[in-house]
């Protein structure tokens, strides 16, 4: 009784098919109708992807906006002034 109670060769091969590859249904309705079900699962998580990456882009936009109000801009600053970085140097190690 003991030995019948735990047959593990049995559960090898119930652990080996439930992990292996799914079969396809016989019926052709059922595989057609499967068929159309997954195409439209892939649709709406596509669109989902979709508006979710244009509200990202939406979000980053509006934050880099957020940011940069109260900057003054190209037309408000004088025309007269270059912004940039310099550095000083000796006159003795510039060519003669």
């Amino acid at each position: 009784m003991f030995a019948h109670a735990f047959r593990f060769d049995q559960f090898n091969v119930r652990m080996r098919n439930a992990f292996s590859t799914p079969r396809k249904p016989r019926h052709r309705v059922l595989r057609v109708v499967l068929g159309i079900v997954g195409v439209a699962l892939l649709a709406v998580l596509v669109m989902f992807g979709l508006f979710v990456g244009a509200a990202m882009i939406a979000t980053g936009l509006l934050f880099k906006l957020w940011k940069q109000r109260g900057k003054p801009t190209l037309a408000t600053r004088d025309a007269r002034v270059l912004d940039g970085e310099f550095r000083v140097v000796d006159p003795a190690s510039l060519p003669r």
